[in-house]
């Protein structure tokens, strides 16, 4: 069967800010024989970009070259003993597998409810929310090499795993596409209530000894204060990572900013909340032209109506050097600019 290539594109149903932007080619990937076809018709030598859900992406232009998007589907489980190995195709949607999970009695990622994107994206950016990153659970994942046209196990010794970061996105940027992840779960529940607001929630609804579906609902409801449903206002979730800086580094915003946002972390260093620093700068629900930031938390960049991704990337260009000259911070984007 012949690969199904499309022209001319409109790239707007495929990204969550709603941008309109086209791409001369687009192709839909949902088993691996297809990126096969992709490899020996030599379009991996051309220019290309792997989409999943288009929930960490910023199109500024019109895509010169082939979006591959990825729609593969299918989950299967091995249990030992009181372990779980669940395996998840690409094309999933992560909060419908967080879900099957929870109903499955699969403990571990339930704190990491409602993050939009696919199972695919999820060791690239090492996702995480709530006290619980994607490094925490995973196992291994199976990826397509676009330079020789072969598919690797990647064990997670192999993924230099680090605070929304992994070899996906560092030394192998661009180089493999995942086809399926495997994470490393449990029967046996670790409820995790420190981070957050997750605790006082729980004693606001009354639950005493909450089951891992406690947590994941808690979670989304969380989520869904703070955050934007794509659907009405477009939005890529957090726009910017939170930064971490050497410990001594804030001792001396501590001094200065006694009440600033802090978590500590391994090798003397700390992590702040992007969301505050941005919101000490004056952003908070600020309009940018079609752009803005969005009411309820600072971290989130919307679509406030037709903005052009240009619009919105020339609001993160201000408000990265607000952060700067204030306290002495450069922000990083997260999304992946096109």
């Amino acid at each position: 069967m012949e690969l199904n290539i499309q022209s001319n594109i409109s790239l707007k149903p495929f990204n969550t800010f709603g941008i309109e932007e086209k791409t001369n080619f687009f192709i839909e990937v949902n088993d691996n024989e297809t990126l096969t076809k992709i490899f020996k018709k030599g379009l991996f030598k051309e220019n290309f970009f792997i989409l999943g859900a288009g929930s960490n992406v910023l199109f500024t232009k019109p895509f010169n070259g082939y979006i591959i998007r990825i729609t593969s589907k299918g989950i299967t489980a091995k249990i030992e003993s009181e372990e779980v190995y669940v395996s998840a195709k690409a094309g999933e949607v992560w909060n419908d597998f967080v879900w099957y999970c929870i109903e499955h009695n699969y403990a571990g990622i339930e704190n990491m409810a409602l993050i939009p994107g696919t199972v695919g994206a999820s060791p690239v950016q090492n996702i995480g929310a709530y006290g619980t990153e994607l490094m925490d659970v995973f196992y291994a994942c199976e990826a397509f090499d676009t330079l020789s046209g072969t598919f690797k196990t990647f064990k997670k010794e192999d993924c230099n795993f680090s605070y929304r970061d992994s070899i996906f996105k560092t030394a192998h940027k661009g180089r493999f596409i995942i086809t399926e992840v495997t994470y490393k779960l449990s029967l046996t529940p670790k409820i995790n209530t420190s981070y957050g607001a997750i605790a006082t929630q729980l004693i606001k609804e009354n639950i005493t000894q909450p089951s891992i579906a406690d947590i994941a609902t808690i979670v989304s409801k969380i989520r869904v204060e703070k955050l934007p449903d794509p659907s009405t206002v477009g939005n890529a979730g957090s726009f910017f990572k939170n930064p971490v800086i050497p410990a001594n580094d804030f001792e001396r915003l501590l001094t200065l900013y006694p009440t600033i946002p802090h978590y500590p972390m391994q090798d003397q260093q700390t992590k702040l909340a992007a969301g505050w620093l941005i919101e000490q700068c004056g952003w908070k629900g600020k309009e940018y032209g079609q752009a803005g930031v969005w009411k309820h938390q600072a971290l989130v960049l919307i679509n406030r109506q037709n903005a052009s991704g240009q619009e919105i990337y020339k609001l993160s260009v201000q408000i990265i050097e607000d952060v700067k000259n204030k306290f002495g911070i450069v922000l990083e984007r997260e999304v992946n600019l096109l």
